[in-house]
């Protein structure tokens, strides 16, 4: 009788280990199964992602491409603008190197000092509104010939203001301000202290050193010490107390640049 009952229970055990064998079966199965269906998937996805990440890689290129020769375009209009009025090209080299560094001395970043080089070879854009017989007129100006002079500011703003990229939004302003003063007395507006954008006030005492120290059809160059004098002198009153103190205490640096861009007679 227990010989019949152990039978029993053995073959009640082997259907048990039959059904567990066959559902275990089942379930590896279905895990490889689903382990394929998700490397099929894995690869799409993969492929996918390749595909994306090669179209972005490509805007990047055009992206660069477009601010590229958005650069070049600024910088040769500059240097057009300046031969136009029988000045160098090298003018608008060194504007742009000293206002790159006056911005990195001020604080700002990178971005925005790269941002004020590229824009500052506009400044004098709006000269192309100014007819030769004043823009080159060899000595001084009498006073309507300084007020027609003087429009190129605004001349170049409304030029370039319509714009919505940061570098031409900057070189409008640069074009409007670098005339403006520090103590109000400046044009087009009169804008006073920090009422002047950075642009603005940067590109104003780039410019100004640079054009004293070059021949122009109306001067020729100044002496450095007459130079050095008259910045000094207009410190609080044409330039911004912070940007005077820049450049004397980076002179070295600036005299390095001009003499690395000088021009060539």
């Amino acid at each position: 009788m227990n010989k019949i009952k152990d039978n029993k229970l053995i073959s009640e055990l082997e259907e048990l280990k039959s059904q567990f064998d066959e559902t275990a079966n089942k379930i590896i199965k279905d895990m490889r199964r689903q382990d394929k269906i998700m490397l099929r998937s894995d690869q799409r996805q993969q492929f996918e992602y390749d595909q994306l990440q090669e179209k972005l890689n490509e805007v990047e290129l055009l992206k660069k491409e477009i601010e590229d020769t958005q650069r070049e375009v600024i910088y040769t209009v500059g240097a057009i603008v300046e031969t136009r009025s029988k000045e160098t090209g090298n003018h608008v080299k060194r504007v742009a190197e000293y206002s790159e560094l006056f911005a990195l001395k001020y604080g700002l970043d990178e971005r925005e000092a790269e941002i004020i080089k590229q824009a500052s070879p506009m400044h004098d854009v709006g000269k192309i509104g100014i007819q030769d017989s004043i823009l080159n007129k060899p000595g001084r100006l009498n006073e309507s010939e300084r007020d027609v002079m003087e429009t190129h500011a605004r001349i170049g703003y409304e030029m370039l203001k319509h714009s919505n990229r940061k570098l031409l939004k900057v070189a409008a302003i640069i074009a409007h301000e670098h005339h403006e003063k520090w103590d109000g007395t400046g044009y087009p507006r009169g804008l006073k202290g920090e009422e002047i954008s950075i642009y603005g006030r940067i590109t104003a005492i780039a410019d100004v050193f640079d054009a004293l120290g070059s021949v122009r059809c109306y001067k020729p160059a100044w002496e450095d010490e007459k130079i050095f004098q008259l910045i000094n002198e207009e410190n609080g009153k044409q330039f911004d107390p912070k940007l005077v103190e820049i450049f004397f205490d980076n002179l070295d640096e600036f005299l390095e640049i001009r003499e690395k861009y000088k021009d060539v007679v």
